[in-house]
């Protein structure tokens, strides 16, 4: 009998829907046809997320992030080495499907859609010249919504959970720009970043 109700009991408790908060780090990279780990910018990313259960085993995972992306550029020519750094910050809603592989252990599938709010570019040359500058690009000449794949890996120690997730994106962060008759699209590349994180449960 007792072991009875402590199945229901458990039962219950994982159909319930869970709330929380999480945070991480953001490995980021800009890409054109292939993504890679070359160029990486280290940023980060917070918010909240909502776990609403399907079944036993599978739940559906939205969340409301504050993100970086970008990228970082090192160069070496006659005039000057250094870095140069492009920073975008995207208020973004990932959609996920959560499925629990085994009781602590889960993989996670589905897409994201941003928008970006800030916008900025850094120059850090070596030696520290006047040619170092930090400076906001105005976001009208980039696409303000970005949207992509995600996929990750995760592992609960209720109430505590930590995680690794890709997010491949689809759309060119760019604009069209015709001039002198011919179009072109600046810069012609596309989101790319790995993420670290640790969640919360409230």
């Amino acid at each position: 009998m007792n072991l009875g109700v402590a199945v229901a009991q458990s039962t219950t408790s994982s159909s319930e829907p869970e709330f929380g908060v999480k945070g991480g780090v953001n490995l980021s990279n800009l890409y054109q046809s292939d993504a890679d780990d070359e160029n990486v910018l280290v940023g980060f990313n917070a918010g909240l997320y909502a776990k609403l259960p399907i079944s036993d085993n599978i739940a559906f995972q939205p969340e409301l992030l504050y993100t970086t992306k970008g990228s970082e550029v090192e160069y070496n020519n006659a005039i000057a080495s250094g870095k140069a750094k492009i920073r975008l910050d995207y208020i973004e809603l990932p959609l996920l499907f959560k499925f629990n592989i085994t009781e602590n252990f889960n993989i996670q599938a589905g897409g994201y859609a941003s928008y970006l709010v800030n916008s900025k570019v850094k120059n850090d040359v070596d030696g520290g010249t006047s040619f170092d500058f930090e400076d906001n690009i105005d976001t009208d000449d980039l696409e303000r919504f970005d949207a992509g794949l995600a996929a990750g890996i995760g592992v609960d120690f209720n109430p505590i959970s930590v995680g690794l997730r890709y997010n491949y994106g689809l759309t060119t962060i760019g604009k069209e720009r015709t001039i002198l008759g011919q179009t072109y699209t600046f810069p012609d590349a596309k989101n790319s970043s790995l993420n670290l994180y640790v969640s919360y449960k409230l």
